[in-house]
């Protein structure tokens, strides 16, 4: 998962992911609340990194809390809620063995989190433990990036970005028969004046058929509503980047 990750990255993430459409995100996510008549209360963002989507939500009147496994991401989340009346909890927990007080009326994960899973028994255990805080009926709803993404887009290709605050070089190594990829970072971050500092994070995601991911979603225990692509709505195509997948709980 992100043990040791995004130790250096976390200081220019909001930065770099400038382009991610979080607002769309937020959208999608308040109207599959409001189908559940989930208008208020508590809602868990797990592997909330900087706190994006849980500013968000909170901001859209719900309680929140967030959870995410990297205390440099967690730091800038608090750094931004600090002095605000936002009433956002940030625990540092391991989504693969979180523990919350009570329950909450949804739980929700964003930006290919639940990707960083690399075996089916730890998600296994992600959607277990999210059923078992979930109030009755509450609603789980989570995106993944596709194996078509991995395979076709990612694979061996190198994405990089240069701007005056800081430059990446992101390499991708897909290995189709594990359905792992490694993202090898190069960072330069501005230090002072003109002065960059060089830091490089290695990363691994895995990929997930849908198939997949329903069969441990009901090996859970919660109830499978469906899934959807997430830049297009309505039905997963073949081209799929990144797809939502919703679910419910059930009666224990």
């Amino acid at each position: 998962m992100r043990d040791g990750m995004y130790e250096s990255f976390a200081q220019v993430y909001d930065m770099f992911m400038d382009n991610v459409p979080y607002e769309a995100w937020k959208e999608y996510i308040l109207r599959e609340l409001k189908k559940e008549n989930i208008e208020s209360g508590l809602i868990l963002d797990l592997g909330c990194g900087t706190g994006r989507m849980t500013r968000l939500l909170a901001k859209a009147g719900y309680d929140m809390i967030g959870v995410d496994v990297s205390e440099e991401m967690l730091m800038i989340a608090r750094d931004i809620s600090a002095g605000k009346a936002d009433g956002i909890l940030y625990l540092l927990q391991d989504m693969r063995e979180f523990e919350l007080y009570g329950t909450v009326r949804a739980v929700i994960s964003v930006c290919d989190s639940m990707n960083y899973i690399m075996e089916e028994e730890e998600l296994s255990q992600v959607f277990s433990l999210v059923n078992n805080y979930l109030d009755p009926d509450g609603i789980f709803i989570f995106d993944l990036n596709t194996v078509y993404k991995y395979e076709e887009l990612l694979k061996d290709n190198t994405i990089c970005e240069n701007r005056e605050e800081g430059s990446f070089i992101w390499e991708n190594f897909y290995d189709k028969e594990e359905r792992v990829n490694e993202y090898d970072l190069t960072l330069f971050i501005r230090e002072e004046g003109e002065l960059y500092q060089k830091y490089e994070e290695t990363h691994f995601q895995r990929a997930y058929s849908i198939q997949t991911i329903r069969e441990l979603i009901e090996k859970s225990g919660l109830k499978w509503i469906g899934v959807y692509d997430a830049e297009r709505g309505g039905e997963v195509r073949e081209d799929s980047e990144r797809v939502y997948f919703v679910a419910k709980e059930q009666e224990k």
